[in-house]
C-alpha cells in the first residue's frame, strides 16, 4: 500500500495530463485558469503528494484546540443563519477568526476522522465502515497526534474516537497521551455511563459533552506550561437525543421558524433535540474559550471548530440537499472555523473550498512542525489563506466518497454521485442540472472521478484481512465487544447497528459468538465476562478458546436488569438501548502468538438460553 501511495502522485498527473489534453477553449470557459493551471490543480489534489517540512520551525509554538462534533449540519449554528437556535460563543470563535464558505468532510464520521487525523483520504487509510473493524485506521499511517507529540506536544483527545479500540489502533497507541471516552461509533447511555481511560474501564460524571469538557479544562490546566494539542470530539447531536432538562426545556414547546427543504418530510421533536444538543455544545466551548482567557493561553493557542457530517436529520441545512450519509452538498459541506489571537485577522473570510484533509499539512505549517515519517498527503497547506499571505483561489476538486457513491466538487460546479452536474453558485440546492450546458465540464468529471476512484479506491483491498490485535505488548487491557464479534445461528444483534450492540438469543450449543485475532506476543491473560444471564437460565456451561488452549467456566449468579436508556430519550432512539451488564471473573487463558479464531462457545445450556454478552475484557498478567 505504501509504495503505491509514494507513486500514485506522479500517475495521476499523467492520466490527468492524457484527459484533459485536447479540450481546448472548453476548458477556459468554465475554469478561470489556464489550462497548465487546471493539470497542476487537480494533479496535486486528486494524488497524493510529498509535503515538505515548513520552511520556519517556530520556537514559540502555538497551541491546538481542535473542536469536532457528531452530526452537527452546517445550518445547526446561528451564525449561519438559524434563527431556531442561538450559539453566541461559537459565533464568537468564527467571528474572532477565519470563517470557511466551503468546507467539506465526509459523509460519515469515521471517515472524517480519518482524514483529519491523517491529511490523506479515507480509503488510503483503510477506512470504509462505521463498524465491525471497517472504521480502523491502517497501522501505517501517520497521525496528526503523532507528528505533534514527536515536537514534544502534550497531547490528549476527551470523547469519541471512532478509528479502532483494540491497541495498536487505541488512541493511545495512535499519539494520544491521555483518552478519556469510547471508541466506539456511538454509545448507548449519555448520562454517567461506562467509559474507558486510557484503556481502563471508569464511570462517567454526569452529561458527556459535560464530562469530557471536564477532562479539556483540567487538561489545559496541567499543560499551562508547554505546548499541547487538544482534540475535543464531542459525541453529540449524535443519537440517542438525550441532553440535559435544562437544555430541552427551551426546546420542548419550542416553535420552528426555520424548517427543512421537505417540511413534512422533518420530525420537529428530532430538531428540536438536535439543537438542544448544539446549546450545549456552545456553553461547552465556551468554557473551554473562557479557560483559555483565564489561563493567559487565548493569544498562543489556535481553537477550530468543525462537524465530521451532515446533520443526522430532515431539518434546516440551508436550502442544501442531502443529510448524513449524502454526498451531496448538505451531507458533507460542514463548519470550519480556526481562531489564533493576533496572527489570523477576526473576520477573514476564505472563499476557496477546502477539505479535513487539509488540517493535517495547515497545523503542521502554522505551529512550524515538520512533518516527517507520514505518507505522502492529499491535503493542501491553507497556512497562506489564513495569514493573508495568500488570496488566489485554487480551483481544485475534492472528492466525496461513501459507499459505492462519489461526487466531485470544484469551486463552482458538482458532480453527483448519479452523474449530473450542478452549478453551485447559482443554484446551491442542487435542484438544476446544467449538464447540457456543460457537456465538455461534465465529461472531465467524469472522467477525473474515475481516475480518482481508480486511484484511491484501489488502496482498499477487497476483502479486510486485518485482524483484531489481542494483547499488544505494553498494553495492560485488551477488549473484545460484541460490536467486533460475528454471532452464528441464532445468535443476534440487540440492534442492526453493532457499535453499542450486545448479542442475545443463545438457545442452541450449536451456535457460537466469534473473533478473528491476532495475538502479536505469548502471554498469561486475565479474562473478565461482561454478560447477563436470567436465574432460570443460570449454569450454563461455556468455554472461550483460541488456538490449543481453552478455558472452561459456568454462569452460577443471576444478574438480569432490564433494558434502559429510554428513560433519558428525547425521541425513540434507532439504535440498541442498554443495560447494565456485570463483570465476572472467569479463570486466565494462555494465548500463543498467532492468528487464529477467537471462540465462546456454549457446551451447556439448562435453561431456555444462555448469557446475553456485552464484552471480554483481557488482562494481560505474564508474559
Amino acid at each position: 500500500m505504501s509504495q503505491a501511495a509514494t507513486s500514485s502522485g506522479s500517475s495521476f498527473f499523467s492520466l490527468l495530463t492524457n484527459e484533459f489534453t485536447g479540450l481546448g477553449n472548453p476548458v477556459r470557459a468554465w475554469f478561470p485558469m489556464s489550462l497548465c493551471g487546471i493539470l497542476c490543480s487537480l494533479a496535486t489534489s486528486c494524488g497524493p503528494r510529498e509535503t515538505p517540512a515548513p520552511e520556519v520551525v517556530r520556537t514559540d509554538r502555538p497551541n491546538i484546540v481542535l473542536v469536532l462534533t457528531d452530526d452537527q449540519g452546517w445550518g445547526d449554528l446561528s451564525i449561519h443563519g438559524n434563527t431556531n437556535l442561538h450559539t453566541p460563543n461559537i459565533d464568537g470563535l468564527a467571528q474572532g477568526g477565519a470563517r470557511f464558505d466551503r468546507f467539506y468532510v465526509c459523509p460519515v464520521c469515521s471517515p472524517t476522522r480519518a482524514e483529519l487525523l491523517t491529511g490523506r483520504y479515507h480509503p488510503r487509510g483503510g477506512v470504509y465502515s462505521t463498524s465491525a473493524g471497517g472504521e480502523r485506521l491502517d497501522l501505517d499511517e501517520k497521525t496528526l497526534a503523532e507528528h505533534f507529540r514527536d515536537a514534544g506536544y502534550a497531547t490528549a483527545a476527551y470523547g469519541k474516537w471512532h478509528n479502532g479500540m483494540q491497541s495498536p489502533y487505541h488512541p493511545n497507541a495512535r499519539g494520544f497521551e491521555d483518552f478519556y471516552g469510547f471508541c466506539s461509533g456511538h454509545w448507548g447511555d449519555y448520562f454517567s455511563p461506562p467509559l474507558e481511560h486510557n484503556g481502563a474501564l471508569v464511570t462517567g460524571h454526569g452529561f458527556l459533552t459535560d464530562d469530557f469538557t471536564d477532562h479539556a479544562l483540567a487538561f489545559l490546566e496541567e499543560n499551562r506550561d508547554r505546548p499541547f494539542l487538544l482534540y475535543l470530539p464531542f459525541n453529540t447531536p449524535h443519537s440517542p437525543m438525550q441532553v440535559p432538562s435544562a437544555d430541552w426545556d427551551r426546546f420542548r414547546d419550542k416553535e420552528l421558524i426555520l424548517r427543512n427543504r421537505d417540511p413534512e418530510r422533518e420530525d420537529p421533536d428530532h430538531t428540536r433535540a438536535a439543537l438542544a444538543m448544539c446549546e450545549n455544545i456552545d456553553r461547552n466551548v465556551g468554557r473551554v474559550l473562557k479557560q483559555l482567557d483565564s489561563l493567559g493561553l487565548a493569544e498562543n493557542t489556535i481553537v477550530l471548530y468543525l462537524s465530521d457530517n451532515g446533520p443526522n436529520g430532515v431539518r434546516w441545512n440551508g436550502g442544501m440537499r442531502g443529510r448524513k450519509g449524502s454526498t451531496d452538498e448538505g451531507g458533507v459541506r460542514s463548519p470550519l472555523f480556526i481562531r489564533w489571537e493576533g496572527h489570523i485577522p477576526a473576520g477573514t473570510r476564505i472563499a476557496p473550498i477546502a477539505g479535513a484533509i487539509d488540517l493535517l499539512p495547515t497545523l503542521a505549517a502554522l505551529a512550524g512542525i515538520p512533518l516527517r515519517g507520514g505518507k505522502p498527503l492529499d491535503g493542501h497547506n491553507l497556512a497562506p489563506l489564513l495569514l493573508g499571505t495568500d488570496s488566489s483561489r485554487d480551483n481544485r476538486l475534492l472528492f466525496s466518497h461513501w459507499g459505492k457513491a462519489t461526487s466531485v466538487r470544484s469551486q463552482r460546479f458538482r458532480l453527483d454521485a448519479a452523474g449530473q452536474l450542478y452549478d453551485m453558485e447559482n443554484d446551491p440546492g442542487q435542484r438544476t442540472d446544467v449538464s447540457d450546458l456543460y457537456p465538455d465540464l461534465r465529461d472531465s468529471l467524469l472522467r477525473a472521478r474515475e481516475m480518482w476512484e481508480r486511484e484511491v479506491l484501489a488502496e482498499l483491498p477487497e476483502i479486510d484481512e486485518r485482524t483484531f490485535p489481542l494483547g499488544d505488548p505494553g498494553v495492560e487491557w485488551t477488549w473484545m465487544p460484541a460490536r467486533d464479534g460475528t454471532g452464528t445461528g441464532d445468535i443476534r444483534r440487540s440492534n442492526q447497528y453493532p457499535n453499542c450492540s450486545f448479542f442475545t438469543g443463545w438457545t442452541r450449543t450449536e451456535d457460537e459468538i466469534f473473533w478473528e485475532v491476532e495475538v502479536p506476543a505469548p502471554g498469561e491473560f486475565e479474562v473478565t465476562l461482561y454478560c447477563t444471564c436470567a436465574a432460570e437460565n443460570t449454569g450454563c456451561e461455556l468455554e472461550l478458546s483460541f488456538g490449543g488452549n481453552a478455558l472452561t467456566f459456568v454462569v452460577e449468579e443471576a444478574h438480569d436488569p432490564p433494558l434502559r436508556g429510554m428513560e433519558n430519550d428525547r425521541v425513540p432512539r434507532i439504535e440498541s438501548y442498554v443495560k447494565d451488564f456485570r463483570p465476572l471473573k472467569v479463570g486466565t487463558l494462555r494465548l500463543e502468538a498467532g492468528r487464529d479464531t477467537l471462540r465462546l462457545r456454549a457446551l451447556q445450556i439448562p435453561g431456555k438460553e444462555a448469557i446475553d454478552f456485552q464484552m471480554f475484557q483481557f488482562k494481560r498478567v505474564a508474559g
